[in-house]
């Protein structure tokens, strides 16, 4: 997978509108099938993000489903996925809602610096259920996040510590900050929009 895909990957996962029901456990019955469709989905985008249209040229859309997603992070996740989050799971619904779950190593993240007896940080440990929830608005080729609630471990924290174990797995080269839950981020491969239902989210380039 190109490193274009992979900041596609990320950016689909912030930016598809995911559901208002809590999200479900993950899928054994996800299927190899489902995740080399949403494959060939993600290389289409970057194929066609890489081909300059003209300004009038119509719209180009592309739809995918919860399942697509999940069986995606499932069977590719391994090799692209930061080490130490593990089972990622996401549900596609309406209106830019987003939540998302996934099995994140927390001694890593409390171990990368000192920490006070005040840092939620300084208290957890292993591995944990980190789940989030909020807004994600996508339109004119930049997406903003709108932070509702985060828990770790089920116990509700702030945006910052969620902030903080987003920019710990979310830094790179490319990203040296990791990263921020607060700043307006551009959609790669000439992304326009997403927009969403429950169930589907579609891509517009």
């Amino acid at each position: 997978m190109t490193g274009m895909s992979r900041m596609l990957v990320t950016a689909v996962g912030l930016t598809v509108a995911l559901g208002a029901s809590p999200v479900p456990r993950q899928d054994r019955t996800l299927t190899q099938a489902d995740a080399d469709s949403m494959n060939a989905k993600l290389s289409f985008i970057v194929e066609t993000g890489e081909v300059p249209r003209p300004a009038d040229a119509p719209p180009v859309q592309t739809a995918f489903t919860d399942r697509e997603v999940n069986a995606y992070f499932r069977f590719y996740g391994p090799l692209f996925l930061p080490k130490g989050v593990q089972s990622p799971v996401v549900a596609i619904g309406d209106r830019g809602r987003l939540t998302a779950r996934a099995i994140v190593d927390l001694d890593a993240v409390r171990t990368s610096q000192e920490r006070g007896w005040l840092d939620p940080l300084a208290w957890v440990s292993g591995k944990l259920e980190v789940a989030a929830a909020g807004a994600v608005l996508g339109a004119n080729g930049t997406g903003v996040f709108q932070f509702e609630s985060a828990t770790v471990g089920g116990v509700s924290v702030s945006k910052g510590v969620l902030q903080e174990l987003v920019r710990f797995y979310t830094t790179s080269p490319d990203l040296p900050h990791g990263f921020d839950l607060d700043k307006p981020f551009a959609l790669p491969a000439g992304i326009r929009s997403v927009g969403s239902r429950r169930g589907t989210a579609t891509v517009v380039q």
